[in-house]
């Protein structure tokens, strides 16, 4: 499964368990955790797919508030969009069709 698809499901999936945002660690920690991902080698290969998304309208980010007395850097907190959800729907209906996954944004 493409890497794209697999970031959409995991935001998906969290979103539905409660999760409305979430960070780039915590996305690759929810995919080990729950699909064994195999796809995410590097930091740098799951932000460039993160952007990637974002680009094509399937997730929007925001720079998270940290208090001044946090001694960590911001981090990007993404939120998957309606048409990410109908995007990783589809991806999961041709999957379950025997089709090759692919990112095509529902109707809005």
């Amino acid at each position: 499964m493409p890497l794209e698809v697999e970031i959409l499901a995991a935001a998906v999936s969290m979103r539905r368990a409660g999760q409305a945002t979430f960070h780039g660690f915590g996305l690759a920690q929810t995919m080990r955790e729950q699909r064994e991902s195999r796809s995410l080698t590097a930091h740098g290969t799951l932000y460039k797919a993160l952007g990637r998304l974002e680009g094509l309208g399937l997730l929007t980010s925001t720079w998270e508030d940290v208090a001044a007395a946090e001694s960590r850097p911001r981090r990007r907190l993404y939120e998957v969009t309606g048409q990410g959800i109908r995007a990783a729907d589809q991806a999961r209906a041709d999957q379950a069709a025997g089709r090759l996954p692919r990112l095509a944004p529902g109707p809005a």
